[in-house]
């Protein structure tokens, strides 16, 4: 099953992405109308995100959501066969100077980015940043062993050193020792493990477990933080814009770097909600640990 996928991926990828989101605009109807994929979870996180919004409001931004979650697979898919030169049109980077400056003094960074806009597209990072300045991108490896290997080569096409979360620590204090510096992409608008949550914050209106590991790394080896700020500017578009958050986080107090980061976000998700991933059980954990049902 996987190799007819693959087959089938990876010859309609040479498509250019204008015809490939025809089938975007075709899966739609079936994902949203006929599947309803997560359509409760969706319509529930949003309801609960956004109290002030009418019921016709609320049904727009799921509809809106759901016509970007189909591009958005299309767009991953196509980085199978996507050009430099193409992804250079697609994908711009705003105050990059600002992270290359830290490289320069022999400082890696950290990136904290959520599951917004096209997160999968900023592995292109790297062909905007010397070789010297690696990006370094966070991820959990699949159980599927074979579609581990496709995102993997997915998200490593533009030359980003993954990492395996599990071997994060140990590389970085090896980079540490050798002096060298890595840009450390960092996902971190995800549900912490039950037995992992330290901090609770307000976000979307709602108390909400959050992950605290890139602070605390930040503060570990002093390396300044900043926030992804992604933005669509047109279909097949985005731009994404870094914002300090911490220049010296072993300065900042506790939670603040976390907070800020929130901040930010929801920013973000409050001005364009329909590029978030609301099909995520965001808010699965109450203040007692219980899964909610």
């Amino acid at each position: 099953m996987f190799y007819i996928l693959y087959a089938f991926i990876w010859i309609i990828t040479w498509i250019p992405l204008r015809l490939l989101y025809l089938v975007s605009d075709v899966i739609y109807p079936v994902l949203y109308y006929i599947v309803r994929y997560r359509r409760q979870v969706v319509r529930t996180n949003l309801a609960k995100s956004f109290p002030d919004k009418t019921e016709k409001e609320l049904r727009t931004i799921e509809r809106r959501f759901y016509r970007f979650f189909c591009d958005l697979f299309v767009e991953t898919m196509y980085e199978m066969h996507i050009s430099e030169k193409e992804i250079h049109r697609r994908m711009t980077f705003g105050n990059l100077e600002a992270i290359l400056e830290q490289n320069a003094k022999n400082k890696s960074v950290m990136i904290m980015t959520a599951h917004y806009g096209n997160w999968e597209w900023t592995l292109a990072f790297s062909l905007f940043s010397p070789e010297d300045y690696p990006s370094n991108p966070i991820y959990k490896r699949l159980r599927n062993e074979r579609f581990d290997k496709l995102i993997y080569k997915l998200r490593a096409r533009y030359g980003a050193k993954l990492i395996e979360k599990n071997d994060l620590l140990r590389v970085m204090f090896r980079l540490q020792k050798e002096k060298q510096v890595g840009n450390f992409w960092m996902i971190s608008d995800q549900t912490p493990n039950a037995r992992n949550i330290h901090y609770w914050t307000p976000f979307l209106h709602q108390d909400t477990p959050t992950l605290t590991g890139t602070e605390q790394l930040a503060k570990k080896f002093d390396f300044p933080v900043f926030y992804a700020d992604i933005s669509r500017v047109k279909r097949g578009y985005y731009h994404c814009e870094f914002i300090p958050i911490s220049l010296e986080p072993t300065k900042t107090a506790e939670f603040e770097i976390t907070d800020n980061y929130m901040k930010l976000l929801q920013q973000s998700i409050e001005a364009h909600p329909e590029f978030w991933l609301w099909s995520h059980k965001r808010w699965k954990y109450q203040r007692n640990n219980e899964v909610k049902k």
